[in-house]
Order: structure tokens, then sequence, then C-alpha cells
């Protein structure tokens, strides 16, 4: 592969839905926190929740910034990261605020 373009994928977001039931989402920079109903991650673009039903972390590289998930996908949420502002707030005080 050139190699511009895999300097440019590491800090890009894509997020790709097959079916509702297998997730691949790049630019992911940390997992926040996981259950098999909701998965928070900080992304290139932002917190993003996704929320749904028997949700498993199939592959997750985040010296590449990806993770593919799979199970079924009821809910995606994006919230803005503010690192300065939200300094000390859990993650839900971040997703909701």
């Amino acid at each position: 592969m050139d190699e511009k373009y895999n300097l440019r994928s590491a800090t890009q977001h894509r997020l790709v839905i097959e079916n509702r039931e297998h997730t691949e989402i790049t630019g992911v920079l940390h997992v926040d926190s996981f259950d098999d109903e909701e998965i928070i991650m900080e992304t290139e673009q932002g917190l993003l929740a996704v929320r749904g039903e028997n949700l498993h972390i199939k592959h997750l590289n985040l010296d590449q910034g990806e993770i593919i998930i799979d199970g079924y996908v009821l809910e995606l949420a994006y919230a803005e990261e503010k690192r300065a502002r939200n300094r000390g707030k859990n993650i839900l005080e971040r997703l909701f605020r």
C-alpha cells in the first residue's frame, strides 16, 4: 500500500455497519468501557457510544485505531470531546452534557 494512504487512514474516522450485526470502526483512540449492551470509545471525531444486544469486541488494535464489533446494533451516539473542559468528569457526564 501507498505510504500516504497508510498515514492518512491512521488519522481518519470510518464507520461501517453490515446488516446491523457487524461493525468496523477506524480512528479509534481509546475504549472507555464495554459490556454486551454498550461500548463507549474515544474516536478522532469525539466520543462514540454503540448500544445494542450481544455486543462483542471481535478485534481491537489501538495502534492502528481499529475495532470490529459483532452483535446487533440498536443505536449510535456521538458526543464532542472537549478534553480541557471535561477533565475529571465521568464518561456519562461527558456523553450527555
